[in-house]
């Protein structure tokens, strides 16, 4: 199998500069074409009180924007939850392309005594599932076990065999381009804030660059 558990997060630490830097490091091994066609993401854990009592908004940049380096990876990804998953661990989850989770996984939004956590995975599940479908978690805390996830669209596949789950990704992703996954990537974002007629143009483009390749491809083949 050509995907590999690239990185593990235990989201029961607090957010540190460790954990930024090791997104950081996946993220370079991917983009200069090292690291596996598939990168996997294996995530457990979730915060205990007090978790954000060392945080400043500096640390919490970096570590969004990490996120969004690895959501746009020229590589398909692939998440694996298990247990209470939360914090770094929750947040790395949902910005992977498929998000596969044990039967006993449990989603939780950290809180404190005056309100959940306002990180941008309130923003991925809303993505996800929608407003009205994950309200009570983004303002209470509400915990989303494996099965409702599964029904949201949160989780993909609820499985205890991650390793198959993983070799079904490779496979469908074996051979394909990693920048074009993540062209195509792109599009699908795009396609739930944009309208037709600003989407045309990108759409064009990709495909443009598709006819293109192709031709040259059969160039070489003549």
């Amino acid at each position: 199998m050509n995907a590999v558990y690239a990185l593990e997060l235990d989201g029961s630490e607090p957010l540190s500069a460790t954990a930024v830097k090791a997104v950081g490091a996946l993220c370079d091994r991917t983009e200069d074409g090292t690291g596996p066609p598939v990168v996997a993401l294996h995530v457990t854990g979730a915060p205990r009180d007090g978790w954000a009592d060392d945080l400043d908004v500096m640390l919490v940049t970096k570590w969004e924007r990490a996120l969004r380096r690895l959501e746009r990876l020229p590589a398909a990804t692939v998440a694996v939850a298990r247990g209470d998953c939360g914090g770094t661990a929750l947040e790395a989850f949902l910005a992977a392309d498929v998000r596969v989770a044990f039967p006993d996984t449990r989603l939780l939004l950290p809180r404190d005594a005056s309100a959940t956590w306002p990180g941008m995975a309130g923003y991925r599940l809303v993505r996800l599932a929608g407003i009205a479908r994950i309200r009570k978690a983004l303002l209470f805390g509400r915990t989303i076990e494996a099965a409702e996830a599964l029904a949201l669209g949160v989780v993909d596949e609820l499985t205890d065999d991650p390793a198959a789950a993983l070799a079904v990704i490779a496979e469908l992703a074996g051979g394909l381009s990693g920048k074009e996954v993540a062209i195509r990537r792109q599009l699908m974002f795009d396609a739930a804030t944009t309208g037709f007629e600003d989407a045309l143009g990108a759409h064009l483009a990709a495909c443009d660059r598709a006819l293109r390749q192709a031709a040259g491809a059969g160039e070489e083949a003549s």
